[in-house]
């Protein structure tokens, strides 16, 4: 079953259902994406310590990568994103992008002088310079950017916020979010809408409803791994996930573990981002099929296995983990380097075979 989105040239085609697990493909013109997939995150147009080409080369084989609305604004700036043509030439990548709003790292990162329901005015954690964010200026960037999915501006607030703030967040995400849908927008850019509502299944399920109604390409369930316990996260996923347009795609931003991503896939979402694989490589923490390797341990000082014989990553065929362990111990950048590649391509080829067991077991859509 493939159906057209409302973004020309987008179209998004189930394949396989089991349970509410699903396998699919994401059509964009700038190559397709096959779901559930796992999306590197680029902060700042860059995965960090990888290159393009490492991305893109098997048995990685990322089809699309994350790039921050609120970070390259900050830097380099538009200006000279403007004068490279876009994000996809700045940062020599030619498959597809997705941007977030930058709301999320507005309510995090910055210091916010206000909030109000037209946008919020904020202090950059860079260098403290004051900056305006609505819906049309987060779209404005994003179309500068000129990513293949762009993300409604939204209000997210901490796990354990109180009801009247969640129902004002709620208020303001579903005003912004019909704001960025009559936003002008890069020629075939897509737009998803997102989901908030914190932990309370009512209040979500009433959010998913209006935002649902306005008619993206796309829905995301946001506010989720921002601090309440992950029993919490389970219960919201369970209940809502399989709720959303099933002819549309499905992405859960920022979460998480493999364990995270697997029961994800479970309640029905397609589409991932986490800085875990990317974070964790840099500080000594590994992910294999037997589980998390703490590199730095002592015990790895005289190991000459591979990080997981099972992985086929560059890093598994070629370095031992008593050469990682000596390369983190003594800073060398090529740890990092390293490191990373072997986590992404990990939770890649998690991603990937739980897709084949949906596409083997599962009922054809």
């Amino acid at each position: 079953m493939r159906v057209q989105l409302p973004t020309p040239g987008f179209s998004f085609e189930l394949l396989a259902t089991h349970g509410h697990a699903r396998a699919g493909i994401l059509h964009t013109p700038r190559g397709d994406i096959l779901t559930p997939a796992f999306m590197p995150v680029g902060t700042l147009g860059t995965v960090k310590a990888m290159t393009a080409d490492e991305l893109r080369a098997d048995p990685l084989d990322a089809r699309i990568i994350l790039g921050n609305t609120y970070h390259l604004y900050l830097r380099p700036g538009l200006e000279v994103i403007t004068a490279a043509g876009g994000l996809h030439r700045f940062a020599a990548w030619d498959r597809p992008i997705l941007t977030d709003s930058g709301g999320f790292q507005v309510f995090s990162l910055a210091a916010i002088n206000k909030v109000d329901d037209d946008g919020v005015t904020f202090r950059s954690h860079i260098d403290g310079s004051k900056h305006r964010l609505t819906p049309e200026v987060s779209m404005h960037i994003q179309a500068v950017l000129g990513s293949d999915i762009a993300m409604c501006f939204d209000q997210c607030p901490p796990g354990d916020a109180p009801a009247d703030v969640q129902e004002v967040a709620l208020a303001r995400t579903t005003a912004w979010a019909a704001r960025c849908r009559v936003a002008p927008r890069a020629e075939g850019q897509a737009l998803f809408g997102i989901i908030q509502g914190g932990v309370d299944l009512e209040r979500r399920a009433r959010h998913a409803a209006a935002i649902t109604a306005l008619d993206f390409d796309g829905h995301a369930l946001g506010g989720l791994a921002v601090g309440e316990d992950i029993a919490d996260t389970y219960r919201v996923l369970d209940a809502i996930a399989h709720t959303l347009p099933a002819e549309r795609p499905r992405y859960l931003m920022g979460v998480g573990t493999p364990d995270n991503l697997a029961r994800g896939i479970a309640a029905g979402i397609d589409m991932f981002d986490c800085v875990m694989p990317t974070r964790n490589a840099r500080n000594g923490y590994l992910f294999t099929s037997a589980g998390r390797v703490n590199i730095p341990n002592a015990k790895y000082r005289t190991d000459l296995g591979p990080v997981d014989p099972e992985c086929p990553c560059t890093t598994c065929r070629t370095y031992s983990r008593a050469y990682l362990r000596h390369l983190y111990v003594a800073k060398e950048i090529l740890y990092s380097r390293l490191a990373t590649l072997h986590n992404l391509t990990f939770y890649a080829r998690h991603v990937r075979r739980i897709r084949d067991q949906i596409l083997a077991d599962g009922k054809v859509a």
